[in-house]
């Protein structure tokens, strides 16, 4: 099999099961055209993000990494009126594309984009959040889970995205942002408070994977 393989089924299952949305459609344009990475999720990653968040009922989300917003917006959709997101973002012009892609999507008065190093950003928030959302530096991964952990309760849900990197998650020797993801999953192997796991994902952003962590009671 290969990425076009891989992308053609993609491209299938998206149009079979997720209607076409201008909304998102249009965030991703105006990521591209103001020269973001083209390093969001995929629509059907985005669909299961939103899913997770329905099935918990969450209230409260917590994103780390927002780059254009397109992944905040399905988050945030599955908020009910009250529900209230927090997306934390370090390049100050990322975070002004979302608040336009956001705003678009009616969701301004429910999303904060807050912009700065999340290291910095996170000691700041008051928890608890029902969904934390982990899409940012790989090498930080750590301190990211530390703080999702701190500001969860149980039943919370931690997602971490991009873990499999291509295969080199298996590679002991790989680089910083490998070493992040193994460290992170030390860490959680060593953490009482949760169970998880974490499967490899292939598609049309190549071959990589999710690590899902549910806070115990």
């Amino acid at each position: 099999m290969t990425q076009q393989d891989w992308t053609k089924v993609d491209d299938y299952m998206v149009g079979a099961l997720l209607a076409p949305d201008p909304v998102l459609n249009q965030a991703l344009a105006d990521s591209a055209a103001a020269g973001l990475p083209a390093i969001a999720v995929a629509p059907n990653q985005g669909k299961l993000l939103q899913l997770l968040a329905q099935m918990l009922g969450a209230e409260r989300i917590l994103e780390i990494g927002t780059l254009g917003g397109y992944s905040t917006i399905w988050l945030a959709r599955a908020l009910p009126a009250n529900g209230r997101l927090v997306t934390l973002e370090y390049e100050a012009r990322h975070a002004e594309v979302a608040r336009k892609n956001i705003a678009r999507a009616g969701l301004a008065a429910q999303v904060e984009v807050k912009v700065g190093a999340a290291v910095d950003l996170l000691p700041t928030l008051s928890g608890p959040f029902d969904l934390v959302f982990i899409d940012a530096d790989k090498a930080s991964n750590p301190d990211y889970f530390a703080w999702a952990l701190r500001l969860s309760r149980p039943g919370s849900l931690i997602v971490v995205d991009n873990v499999v990197r291509g295969g080199g998650v298996a590679d002991p020797a790989g680089d910083a942002n490998i070493r992040g993801i193994r460290r992170m999953f030390e860490m959680i192997a060593a953490e009482p408070r949760v169970s998880a796991t974490a499967v490899q994902t292939v598609g049309s952003k190549g071959w990589d994977g999710l690590c899902m962590i549910r806070v115990l009671d």
